[in-house]
């Protein structure tokens, strides 16, 4: 999605292949330029090589480094970048933890097409309008 001349950038982090795929297609059609890690070591790497994102998308749980890890991690490099977590396991966000920072937002897994868009929306611009009329995939 774009803001006058400006593209926001996602990195979507999901060890899910169905997941990523779903995820990064409804972003690109949303607008959002979209870079995917299969994992968190993946994501780390980007880190090194390319340019920073203004969002991180990313699963909770993973084999390698949950995502609120990973997260952690990303907003020490990036202070300014927003996370949107996706999970079945909302509970074990807040298993250590009863509140989300202000950049950081979650979704409930399975999450539908608008869900998502909204989600994004509202973590980047505070609101959902300007969102594509048609989401059927």
């Amino acid at each position: 999605m774009t803001a006058g001349d400006r593209v926001y950038r996602v990195l979507i982090v999901d060890d899910e292949e169905p997941i990523l795929r779903f995820v990064d297609r409804v972003l690109r059609k949303a607008g959002y330029d979209t870079t995917l890690a299969p994992g968190a070591p993946e994501a780390l790497d980007l880190l090194t090589s390319g340019p920073s994102f203004d969002l991180l998308l990313t699963d909770l749980m993973m084999p390698d480094m949950r995502g609120d890890e990973l997260a952690r991690l990303l907003t020490g490099r990036m202070p300014d970048i927003k996370v949107l977590y996706m999970t079945g396991y909302a509970d074990r966000l807040f298993a250590e933890r009863t509140t989300l920072w202000a950049n950081e937002a979650f979704v409930e897994k399975p999450v539908t097409v608008v869900g998502l868009q909204e989600a994004v929306s509202l973590l980047l611009f505070g609101h959902t309008r300007g969102l594509p009329t048609d989401t059927h995939d």
